[in-house]
């Protein structure tokens, strides 16, 4: 927080306005599904507290798109237009970003200042709850969390990240994966319901 204030002293721009919003929306007893980021979009008006996702209105960013591509494949449905994921996170999905603070224009700009320490913290306190939950790990910084996560009946379903870059590309692409109908598979097999991965009313 000290980091923090400091930098809005010095004129950054940091977004987003509410960086706890996902731990908001979605309390840690009803966390069925982790989705983990790694931090906030960094142009203006796009970050709103939760991992991937954009404020309404807010045209899709590259990597929501393909998110939606996979949801769209994977579910046989038609994608979605809206990138506010609110939705889902209202479901249990929790949207964590690693480091939950950026700067505009400037991606990574918070890392290692602290924001680390609480979101390892949030994700071992839920891999040691019993409850089953599905941790959806895209891309080798959000794979290096695999450790964090204890063995159990806990699912952990790595890929690679769905940016344009990594998303059709081996060894796991993105595009193919399978991983929300994976998802609603094994939630179902523990009695914990399916996610309904639209992202619109």
């Amino acid at each position: 927080m000290r980091f923090l204030a400091a930098r809005r002293a010095a004129g950054a721009t940091i977004y987003p306005a509410e960086p706890l919003r996902a731990l908001q929306l979605t309390a840690r007893d009803g966390v069925r599904v982790v989705i983990l980021g790694q931090d906030p979009y960094h142009g203006p008006g796009q970050a709103h507290g939760l991992a991937f996702s954009v404020a309404d209105a807010v045209p899709l960013p590259p990597s929501l798109r393909n998110i939606f591509a996979e949801i769209a494949r994977d579910l046989d449905r038609a994608p979605a237009r809206n990138g506010n994921l609110e939705r889902w996170a209202r479901q249990g999905v929790l949207l964590l970003n690693c480091v939950l603070t950026v700067e505009r224009g400037e991606p990574a700009s918070h890392a290692g200042r602290g924001w680390e320490t609480l979101t390892d913290l949030l994700l071992a306190a839920l891999a040691q709850d019993a409850a089953p939950k599905a941790f959806l790990l895209w891309g080798a910084y959000a794979q290096r969390k695999r450790a964090l996560l204890v063995a159990g009946q806990h699912l952990a379903l790595t890929a690679n990240h769905p940016s344009p870059l990594s998303a059709r590309r081996g060894p796991q692409p993105f595009i193919g994966c399978g991983h929300f109908s994976s998802v609603n598979r094994f939630l179902a097999g523990h009695q914990r319901g399916e996610i309904d991965w639209s992202s619109e009313d």
